[in-house]
């Protein structure tokens, strides 16, 4: 499948499918405390969703059955929802959310702390976090989709972490998963060449431990081999001729 390159009506509702997004993450932090469960997250995360006119990008995608993939401590991502998996303090919780806008989707996730967290745990979530903006310095046309990879790779590795290698991140549009695959490590390879109108959804999940991941036997839940906690970084970012555009983050 090639990659596709957005028109300006096309960006313009992404752009806009962005902005909810980021605004349902940030009702969803505010909500993040201990004794709520998984389904409480993702019943306000759909209700959040479909109050704006928008169509959650999960639900029934591939047979998921949440709106809010909800991963905690050290599942990786795409936790089931469950009103029998309760927030406790010191957790830490990954939300993975999409939404479809007249046809558009924006992906994006975020990692947060229940209550009072770990040293250890908060440094992970920040390292996450800032291994996707070192990658992205390098998304811009011109660069190549593996300068983004390698980046992202050499921050968390230098630090010690371990960056999963057997998931990553995928252009997006009318589909929820378009080409290309976006590693989070260093390739051997440049791999294609950036364009201005590419959208992307850069996604580094770092670990503290191993980079090796395994799945849990509902085919959807991804967990830490060693049980070590890990963390999700996501956003739906415009390639342009200058620096990018984060459309699920607001500016």
């Amino acid at each position: 499948m090639a990659v596709t390159i957005k028109s300006p009506r096309e960006i313009e509702l992404m752009t806009k499918a962005g902005e909810i997004l980021a605004t349902v993450h940030e009702e969803l932090e505010k909500f993040i405390k201990p004794g709520i469960t998984t389904k409480d997250i993702d019943k306000l995360g759909e209700e959040l969703i479909r109050s704006y006119d928008c169509i959650p990008s999960f639900l029934d995608y591939n047979g998921y059955p949440g709106s809010i993939c909800v991963s905690i401590n050290e599942e990786v991502v795409h936790g089931i929802p469950s009103p029998h998996r309760i927030l406790r303090e010191g957790d830490i919780v990954s939300l993975d959310a999409g939404v479809i806008y007249k046809g558009y989707h924006s992906d994006a996730a975020r990692t947060y702390g229940v209550g009072r967290i770990s040293e250890e745990a908060r440094q992970l979530i920040e390292v996450t976090r800032e291994s996707f903006f070192e990658g992205i310095k390098y998304a811009k046309e011109g660069n190549y989709l593996f300068d983004i990879s390698g980046a992202i790779g050499k921050y968390a590795n230098d630090r010690g972490y371990g960056v999963v290698r057997d998931l990553c991140g995928h252009g997006i549009g009318t589909d929820l998963h378009e080409s290309p695959e976006i590693p989070n490590y260093e390739m051997p390879r440049k791999g294609l060449k950036l364009k201005a109108g590419m959208t992307l959804a850069i996604e580094p999940m770092i670990n503290i431990g191993t980079h090796e991941v395994e799945w849990l036997d509902d085919d959807w839940t991804v967990i830490t081999k060693d049980h070590s906690l890990s963390a999700h970084y996501e956003n739906t970012v415009l390639i342009t001729e200058g620096e990018p555009v984060l459309l699920s983050l607001k500016q």
